[in-house]
Parts: C-alpha cells; structure tokens; sequence
C-alpha cells in the first residue's frame, strides 16, 4: 500500500468517526503524497469540509474533483451539495442534473435532487412568488441606478466600485448573495431605496449591532452528507495480482520460464510496469541477459508515459544497471544506476554505483596499458628533462607512467623533474611507489633522500641513505650516499645562530634518538671497548646498525672517530 492509500484509510475511518476535522487532514496529506492527481481524495475532502459546513472549501474540493475528472458523478454530486450549502439552490440542481446525466441510478445524486427541488418549490409557494420571492425582478429593475441616484443615501454607491461588484452579483443571483451582502451596511441601505422603505431602527429603539441586519431567513434543512466511499475494486488488477503471485511462486522455484509465463500473463491483463520488472527479474537469473534489457526498455518507456511511482521506476533502472553488468556494461551500468538514484535514492543502488564506477576507472586503466607508447613516453621525457622543459618532462612521465603502471623508472624520472619544480613532497611520493614496484631500484632512494635533505627532514634522509647502502652491493654509488649522508649528519646537529659549542652540545644529547644510543649497554660497552683499542671501533662499523649509531654520535659531537 502507497503512502496515499494508507493517509486516505486513515481519512475514511476519520470521517467514519464523524471526526471530521482530522479526515480534512488526513485527505490533505493523502493529496500531498499522492504522485498523480487524484478526483477520489478531493471529492473525500470536499465531503469532510460539507460535513463542517466549510461550504466554499467544499465547492473548491469539488470543482478540482470534476476537473480531474469529469465522467465521476460522484463529482458534480458533491458540487451540488456544496452549492446546496452556499445556498445557490439554482447551480446545486445544475450539478445534480449533471451528476445524473452521467450516473442515471446514482441514489447521492437523486437524494441531493429532490431536497434542491424541494427547497425552490418551498421558496416559490411563498406568496406565490417566484423562487428568489420577487428579487431579481426587484434588483434588476430598468430605473434601479436613477433610484439610487435621486436618494442621498445611495446617490455616491455608483461611483463605488466595490458596491458596483457586489451589486452585480445581487442582481444575477439574489438568494444566494443575500446573506453575504446583508453584512455590507451599503448594501441594506440600497435594498431598503428599492423597497421603499426605511430599514434604520427607529429612534430610541435598542440597537442591536452597529449595522442593521435583515430579518433572518429560515435555515434550510441541509442534507445529509454521505460518507466518503472506497474505489470501486479494479477486476482486472486483481486477477493480474493473482498471476503474479504464481510467478512469484514459481521465480522462488527457480522454475524461470514458468515465471515469466505468469508475469507476461499479468501484463496482458493490467499493464503495470511491476509485472514487466518481476519478469526481467526471472529473465536475468535465468541469464537471458538480451531479454532482461528488452523487458526493461518496455516497462520504462510506458512508466513515462503514464507517470508511474518514482519507486517503481527507480526499479526498474537499478534492475537494468543490474544486467548490463552482467554483460560487463559497466557505462550504461553506471547511467541506469544515476537514473534510479534521481527517481529514489537507495544505499545499495548507490554501492553498486560506486563499485560500477571504480571497475570501469580499472577497466580502463588496463585497456591503456602499453608497454611500447610507455617507452615512447618515457623517451620523450628524458629529452624534455635534458631541455630543461620540467613541467613538459612531467606531462610525458605521467603518461608513461598510464601506459606501464607497474614500471618504476617512470616514477623515479617524474620524482626527478619533480626536484626540478621543487615540489618535494610529489618527490617522495613517487619515490616510495617506484620502491615498492622494485625494492633494489637506487635511483629511487637516492632521489627520496635528496628530497627529504631539502626538506630538512634528516632523520629519515639518513635512514633513507642506510636504505640505499644495502641496495648498493657492488658499492657504485658510495661516493653519492657519503655525501649526501655527511650533509644530512651536519645539517641536523649543526649549530643555530648565536649558539655557542656547549650549547650545541647539550641540545644533541636531548635528541631521542642520541638519548636512545647513549642508553644503550651493548653501544656503551663497544664505546669503552673503543677508548682503549679505536681499532676494535673499526672492525664494529661492519655492522651497518652500529656504523649508523656512531656516526650519528659522530655527527653530534659525542664522540670523535678521527
């Protein structure tokens, strides 16, 4: 059940309650909810009002109700009891006659009929004057505005265009403007020129109000307002639902030809675009991918054309995004999926949106793989380098990095154009993936320490250079680790501006890592060792770890090696 359906119960068993009030507001958020206009929920509104004696809103309700759709009787029904209440007994028959001409037996109708009759014979048995007891022929007269002119009383009013109006109203429907214009002090003052007689209370009579009001007309008995009726049951809906169901059945079964036999059965019956999207359904599972799309394409086309449910609809284009992935679709995947998440948006079509997304940017990524045109690339950048066009050589590494992913010397050569534009962090970066695509490659640290030099980080520019030491097992590039290790040791102790040696010193010793060292026992008992044989201090700085420990005490001024 739609949200509509279940506020319009709601309003009806509110009604049923003779609580109308709540039934206006129920049938209100029913018309709200309701994606299509819907006659019933006005005429059921029109109903509640009638039955608070909202007699204008009722009209409003009503004439909404017949213009949505105007073959209802039960429409013009409530228009004539509207009017009825209004007390326009000339337009109320109007629309019972319409009503019946529609719906001949319609018992509302002809109640509502026989009370209007009834009330203008009552009207006209008065002595024995027409329906409006004389005031047309009285309000239209041909010498009404020269009366109105020659009393004092009325001689400004046709320069009033106000009570002109309200005047013309008067004069086309007397009893049913009677009541309205008897608040209009204006108007009783005209009313009393054409009677020829004096409507003012007299002098020393109690006032009643401040403006003189008519005698009060006997009421009409109102009719009784029937209560709002359900939809009549649509046969063919149900006998669809009742395919359905077997599909249903069946599609649990696995049994998925059987399905579609009932689904497409239904859909002959009632052409509702959920028998079309439970038989794509059947169709995709039974792997008839072609069919699944065409199933689709057809409940889609008619869902536009008769405006069906957002949900629905978002149904269907997540049930194609669906099988176009399973025929590895993934661009019209990702369209089908961005067109259900407008009609309504739902967490698990937004994932699979996102998944579709991420395997179509690695679908393509694969597709552009080529070793060759990465080669070209790269060459093309090298030569762009040599030039000095850093941006250009960039531009070109970047492609050959696209067309060979897995390559690290066209990470290792944007790392160098990279230090070139002196954007050091996309040095590094790019370092580390050319490492983790090939963990002996040197130029990779050696451009990571340069960077990190820059960039004052010492710390990891020397572990970055012990790195480099254990790639470098034929020892080619030891004059480049020296150096730039020798410039990353004296940089991070160096001393600052107007710090004096001892000073310098102390600050050394508070470093954690120079803290850690001077707390280790095996370094402190290799540090004795050596007071009394340096030579022993040699053979220790083998070992990579502890040559890494006194140069860094070296470096601080903690100890001297020379």
């Amino acid at each position: 059940m739609s949200e509509a359906d279940r506020l319009k119960a709601e309003g009806n068993a509110a009604f049923a309650a003779k609580d109308f009030e709540k039934a206006v507001d129920l049938f209100t958020q029913a018309i709200g909810a309701s994606e299509t206009p819907n006659h019933v929920l006005y005429s059921n509104r029109s109903g509640a009002h009638a039955s608070l004696k909202n007699f204008s809103e009722a009209l409003k309700d009503a004439e909404e109700c017949t213009k949505i759709n105007p073959t209802w009787a039960k429409g013009f029904s409530r228009k004539g009891a509207a009017y009825h209440g209004l007390g326009d007994l000339v337009a109320a028959k109007d629309a019972y006659d319409e009503a019946l001409k529609l719906d001949p037996n319609n018992a509302q109708a002809q109640s509502g009929l026989k009370s209007v009759e009834d009330a203008i014979n009552r009207e006209a048995s008065q002595d024995g004057q027409s329906p409006d007891m004389g005031m047309s022929q009285l309000f239209n007269a041909p010498d009404v505005w020269t009366k109105f002119a020659n009393d004092p009383k009325t001689a400004s009013f046709a320069n009033d265009p106000s009570f002109v109006s309200k005047f013309k109203e008067l004069q086309k429907n007397p009893m049913a403007s009677l009541n309205i214009a008897a608040q209009d002090p204006r108007m009783m003052a005209a009313v009393s020129v054409l009677l020829g007689i004096d409507m003012q209370p007299q002098a020393g009579q109690q006032q009643q109000s401040e403006e003189p009001k008519p005698t009060p007309k006997k009421e009409e008995p109102k009719p009784k307002e029937p209560e709002p009726e359900p939809e009549p049951v649509d046969e063919d809906k149900k006998r669809a639902d009742e395919e359905k169901q077997q599909g249903n059945t069946l599609y649990k079964q696995r049994q998925f030809d059987e399905a579609i036999a009932h689904y497409e059965k239904a859909w002959e019956i009632k052409q509702d675009i959920t028998y079309l999207n439970n038989r794509a359904a059947a169709e995709y599972e039974k792997g008839d991918y072609d069919a699944a799309v065409a199933t689709c394409t057809k409940a889609i086309d008619h869902g536009r054309e008769v405006f069906a449910d957002y949900k629905l609809m978002a149904k269907v284009y997540a049930r194609l995004g669906n099988v176009y992935i399973k025929q590895n679709n993934l661009k019209d995947a990702i369209s089908n999926y961005n067109k259900s998440l407008t009609e309504h948006r739902t967490p698990d079509v937004l994932n699979k949106l996102r998944q579709a997304e991420k395997d179509l940017k690695k679908q393509e990524e694969l597709a552009y793989i080529d070793p060759a045109k990465a080669d070209e690339a790269r060459e093309e950048g090298n030569k762009k380098f040599k030039e000095g066009d850093s941006p250009g050589a960039v531009k070109c590494y970047t492609e050959a990095i696209k067309r060979a992913p897995e390559d690290p010397r066209g990470y290792a050569n944007r790392a160098a154009a990279y230090l070139k534009l002196m954007t050091y962090p996309d040095a590094v970066r790019d370092c580390d993936i050319a490492i983790s695509k090939d963990p002996n490659f040197f130029k990779a640290y050696s451009r990571k320490a340069t960077a990190l030099l820059v960039m004052r980080d010492y710390r990891k520019c020397i572990d970055t250079l012990e790195q480099a030491r254990e790639v470098d097992k034929e020892h080619k590039h030891t004059r480049e680790i020296e150096e730039l290790y020798q410039k990353a040791m004296a940089n991070r102790f160096q001393a600052e501006e107007g710090e004096t040696p001892e000073q310098t010193l102390e600050r050394a010793s508070k470093d954690p890592e120079i803290a850690e060292i001077l707390q280790d026992p095996v370094m402190n008992s290799i540090l004795q060792q050596a007071q009394g044989n340096p030579a022993a201090l040699r053979d220790h700085m083998q070992n990579p770890e502890v040559r890494k420990k006194i140069n860094l005490l070296a470096a601080a001024g903690i100890i001297r090696t020379r």
